[in-house]
């Protein structure tokens, strides 16, 4: 790469005037398509930085951060391990904006993510690797089902939302019948355990997966009734009348009766 150009790109990209930023973009662009994504290895750094942009003190940035993520995902599976290693990342502004890059990169990122989350015991890793699985929509997600169904069960409570969430996630990009029907008794346990989580947020997570699971044809017609009934129960309009004390559990499995 010509020193004089990354001196330029460099130089832009190290401010926060946004004429500057998009600049520099450009300039990364161009050398991406002169040398090919495979030689433009030095200018990942350089767009790597962006992504601790705060979108909430600089919104008017955002569009810049959006192009930075979707340069580092063209940049192909070579930068794969590359993020998976970011996020480790302090800052949880750059580790999402990762999470999205991993996401997007699509199905080719599921089982170097897989593989990360079993060599990584810490709840903090397995939560953002949980998040960038979740982002992912292919039907390979499958593939991660296994590791968020464990993390269903961690003690750490904010690992266990995160995984709660993720379920419901994957269960969007698997076609119906696509699911083992082990691995799916297996959900369904996983899930309907968490609606005696302690956590408000646990709750509704798990009754929001639960009610995709018939949204996207994973329920049979029994265990659609299974649901709606625990749906009713939650909301107080069975003849038990012990509704779930948090709105934001009543609000979901409101909203998730319409798809049973």
């Amino acid at each position: 790469m010509n020193q004089a150009n990354y001196r330029q790109i460099e130089r832009l990209l190290s401010g926060t005037d946004k004429d500057e930023l998009r600049q520099g973009l450009e300039l990364i662009k161009k050398e991406i398509a002169r040398v090919g994504s495979s030689e433009a290895r030095p200018l990942f750094e350089m767009l790597y930085a962006l992504l601790y942009i705060d979108p909430l003190e600089y919104p008017e940035l955002l569009d810049v951060l959006e192009e930075a993520i979707t340069l580092i995902v063209g940049f192909g599976s070579w930068v794969i391990p590359v993020l998976i290693d970011k996020l480790e990342a302090g800052d949880i502004k750059a580790q999402m904006a990762v999470a999205q890059a991993l996401g997007r990169i699509g199905a080719d990122a599921v089982e170097p993510l897989v593989n990360e989350y079993r060599i990584r015991e810490e709840a903090a890793k397995r939560i953002f690797i949980l998040y960038a699985l979740g982002k992912i929509k292919s039907p390979k997600i499958v593939k991660a089902m296994d590791a968020a169904i464990e993390s269903c069960k961690a003690a750490d409570m904010e690992l266990r939302d995160t995984a709660t969430r993720a379920v419901g996630k994957f269960i969007e990009s698997i076609p119906p019948g696509a699911i083992p029907a082990e691995l799916r008794n297996r959900i369904f346990k996983a899930l309907k355990a968490n609606l005696a989580c302690e956590n408000p947020g646990v709750r509704s997570k798990a009754i929001r997966s639960l009610c995709k699971m018939g949204k996207f044809g994973h329920l049979n017609d029994d265990e659609k009734e299974k649901v709606k009934t625990i749906c009713h129960r939650l909301l107080g309009t069975d003849d038990q009348f012990e509704w779930d004390r948090a709105f934001v559990v009543r609000r979901e499995a409101q909203e998730g009766l319409k798809y049973l």
